[in-house]
C-alpha cells in the first residue's frame, strides 16, 4: 500500500467560457439573434463586463460555462467531503470492482501532512497500520467467498479513510465560485483546501476574468468566519492574487 499525493488536471471545459457568459448576459437584454450576439461578444473583451455581472450578482448566467477535473491521490475521506456539493457530477473508482484480492498491492493511501511532521518513525507507524489493514481485508475477502463483488464490498468495511479514489468531477463556473468561497478558507480541512487551491488555480487560466475574484469571502472583503476566522486574511489575498498573476500552482 503505496502513499500517493494529489493529483489534479483541467481535462475539458466549455469552449470560450467567458463568451458564453457574456453571450448568456447580454441575450437578457438585447434583441438580437442568438447567433449574431455570440458572435459580436466572441470578439470582444469581456473582463470589464464580466466582472460587472459578478458585482451585481447576476450569477445565473455563469452557470452556462462548466468545468471537469481529473482527480488522483485523494482519499475516501475528501470523498465524503466534496459529494455535499450537490451541484456537481462525480464519477468515482469503485472500491467494489477495483479492489480484487489479487490486486492488493494496488490499493494506495494518503498520508496527512501532520504525520509526515512527526518524522520517519510516524509516518513508518502510519503505514504499518495501513498494511495491517490490507492484511485484515484480505482475510475478509477469503473469509467471504476468495473472489467478487459480493466478497469485495463486504470486506471492504475494514478499509481506513486514507485509502486513495479517483474521481471525474463537474461543477459550473457558479457552483466552482462557491465551492472556492468554501474549500479555499483555511478553516476548511487540509485535503479539500488544497485540492480547491489547485483546482482555482486552473480556472484562473482557463478563465481569467470569471474567477478573478473567486476564493474565499476575505478575497473580496471582509471575513465571513466571525469569531472562528484564521486571523490571516491578508496572507489568503496574497496566495490568490500569485494565483492570478500565474506565479503559484
Amino acid at each position: 500500500m503505496p502513499s500517493v499525493e494529489l493529483k489534479v488536471e483541467l481535462i475539458g471545459h466549455t469552449p470560450e467560457p467567458e463568451a458564453v457568459v457574456a453571450t448568456a448576459a447580454r441575450l437578457c437584454y438585447s434583441a438580437s439573434d442568438i447567433a449574431g450576439l455570440h458572435e459580436k461578444v466572441s470578439g470582444r473583451d469581456q473582463a470589464g463586463f464580466i466582472k460587472k455581472l459578478a458585482d451585481l450578482g447576476h450569477a445565473s448566467t455563469f452557470e452556462h460555462a462548466s468545468f471537469t477535473f481529473a482527480i488522483e491521490g485523494v482519499s475516501r475521506a475528501l470523498l465524503a467531503q466534496i459529494t455535499r456539493h450537490r451541484i456537481a457530477s462525480f464519477s468515482v473508482q469503485s472500491q467494489r470492482y477495483v479492489y480484487q484480492s489479487g490486486q492488493m498491492d494496488s490499493i494506495n493511501y494518503v498520508v496527512p501532512p501532520a504525520i509526515r511532521v512527526l518524522g520517519d518513525a510516524a509516518v513508518e507507524k502510519f503505514d504499518a497500520q495501513m498494511r495491517q489493514m490490507t492484511a485484515w481485508y484480505r482475510e475478509w475477502v477469503d473469509a467471504l467467498g476468495g473472489k467478487g463483488q459480493s466478497a469485495n464490498e463486504d470486506a471492504r468495511f475494514v478499509l481506513p479513510n486514507a485509502c486513495e479514489t479517483r474521481m471525474l468531477v463537474t461543477m459550473n463556473a457558479r457552483e466552482l465560485m462557491h465551492f472556492f468561497e468554501l474549500r479555499c478558507c483555511n478553516r476548511a480541512q487540509w485535503e479539500i483546501r488544497e485540492l480547491a487551491w489547485r483546482m482555482l488555480a486552473l480556472c484562473l487560466k482557463a478563465a481569467p476574468n470569471l474567477f478573478g475574484s473567486a476564493g474565499p469571502a476575505c478575497v473580496r472583503g471582509a471575513c465571513g468566519e466571525g469569531v472562528m476566522t484564521c486571523g490571516v486574511p491578508g496572507e489568503v489575498r496574497k496566495r490568490q492574487e500569485r494565483l492570478r498573476e500565474g506565479m503559484e500552482v
